[in-house]
Order: structure tokens, then C-alpha cells, then sequence
């Protein structure tokens, strides 16, 4: 009896696991196909304009241009995640380490998202509440972080919100918090949000599940924490820390 009951549930998760699968796969391969398609389709109007008159059209070539820059990014950002994955299951994920200031990449990771948070009608601020604070980081990796915690902060957060990045000096470490005023997360999610290709919202197809978990490698890389505070309606607070560099 209890054999078969042992059958039974592998039975199940064997199933969960191939219709994750096939969920994520499906994921990816929509995304895929809608950046390719702005990219044949700007391609084809700037060819187009072009040979219709250049000159009046310059101003609708750039922006084709920039649509297309924008989608070879997300391309390449997914096709990033996929091999960050793969390099996931064969080990830790390889963090190089700097000495600096992580208040640096902060500031770049806040400029980058800037367009992007006025362009949702979302308020991107910064608030930085600490001096020097010398750690030792991988300053790409970092950044991949910041990246997938403010771009889901401003893709959860409705207009007229607000996302403030905010740094702080702890005893051994330094703390980062990107917190939003959007939809939350309600609390039988919370403990899932870190896990591979999980989504909050399974109807919500922009993302395929795999920044939240791949970011908590990298922070676990640099012997952090990484966690969540959140409610619905309520915003959420991710955040995040690096050990500071203790004095010789």
C-alpha cells in the first residue's frame, strides 16, 4: 500500500514538473516570437522609409531604430537568464568580486530604469542613507539584480505610483530595498516568489518566472539575504544585502 502511495505522489510530481515545463516553454517561446516580430516589422518600415525619402523620415527611423534596439535587449536579457539557469544547475553561479562602492551601481541601475518608469507614469527616486561603505561585489551581477527588482516594481505598480531604491548601513551590512506602491503579494505567495519560474500572477505572460529566482543565486553568490515584505494593495519591499569589508 504504501509503495503505491509513494508511486502515486512521484506520479503527481512528475506531472507538476512537465506541465511547468511546458507552461515556461510556452512562455518563452511567446515572448520570443513578439520581439522577433518588432523586429522584422521595424526593420521592414525602415527599409521602407528609407527608400521612400529619407530625409522626411528620419525622425520615424530613429524611433523604429530604438524600438528595435529595445527588443534585441529583452532578447538578449532572456537568453541570459536561460544560460544563467543552466549554469545554475551545474553549480553555484560565479560572481566575480570588486572592492568599491555599491552605491554606484545603484545610481546606474536607477538612470537605466528611469525612462522606462516615466514612460509607465511611475515616480523613480532614490534614496541613499549611508557614506562610504566599501564592499566587496560583482558590479554586472549586481546590476542584473537591481535590474529584475525595479523593472518588476514598475511593472506592478500602477500610474501616478511610486518605486524608491533605498540603501542603508547596517552593522556588518549593507541593506538595499526597491520598494513599490503596487499591487502586493498576498501571503501564501510570499514563500514561492524566489522559487524558478514561478509567477504571482499566472495570467501575467511578461516575464517567464526566472529574474527573482535567479537573483537570489546571485545575492546568496555574494553571501547575502534576499527576501520580501508585501501585502495586497499594500505595495511590496524587495530587498536584499552584501556583507561590508571588515577592517584589517
Amino acid at each position: 500500500m504504501l509503495g503505491a502511495q509513494r508511486i502515486s505522489v512521484e506520479r503527481l510530481r512528475s506531472d507538476d514538473a512537465v506541465a511547468t515545463r511546458d507552461d515556461f516553454l510556452g512562455i518563452v517561446g511567446h515572448d520570443l516570437r513578439n520581439m522577433l516580430s518588432v523586429v522584422v516589422g521595424f526593420a521592414t518600415l525602415i527599409a521602407s522609409a528609407e527608400s521612400d525619402n529619407p530625409a522626411p523620415h528620419a525622425a520615424a527611423v530613429i524611433g523604429y531604430a530604438r524600438r528595435i534596439e529595445r527588443s534585441g535587449v529583452r532578447m538578449s536579457r532572456l537568453v541570459g537568464d536561460l544560460v544563467d539557469v543552466a549554469s545554475i544547475e551545474a553549480g553555484p553561479l560565479a560572481v566575480t568580486l570588486e572592492v568599491g562602492e555599491p552605491t554606484d551601481v545603484v545610481s546606474e541601475a536607477v538612470n537605466d530604469f528611469q525612462e522606462q518608469a516615466d514612460v509607465s507614469g511611475v515616480t523613480l527616486t532614490s534614496d541613499i542613507a549611508l557614506g562610504s561603505s566599501r564592499a566587496a561585489f560583482d558590479p554586472v551581477r549586481l546590476l542584473q539584480v537591481f535590474a529584475n527588482l525595479i523593472g518588476n516594481a514598475i511593472k506592478f505598480t500602477p500610474p501616478n505610483g511610486h518605486v524608491v531604491v533605498r540603501v542603508v548601513r547596517e552593522a556588518t551590512e549593507v541593506r538595499f530595498e526597491v520598494r513599490d506602491t503596487g499591487v502586493g503579494i498576498a501571503a501564501n505567495e510570499l514563500d514561492a516568489v524566489f522559487e524558478r519560474f514561478h509567477q504571482v500572477n499566472r495570467a501575467d505572460r511578461r516575464g517567464t518566472g526566472l529574474g527573482l529566482y535567479i537573483s537570489k543565486c546571485i545575492v546568496q553568490g555574494h553571501g547575502g539575504r534576499i527576501g520580501v515584505d508585501s501585502r495586497p494593495n499594500a505595495g511590496s519591499t524587495f530587498w536584499f544585502t552584501l556583507p561590508l569589508l571588515t577592517k584589517a
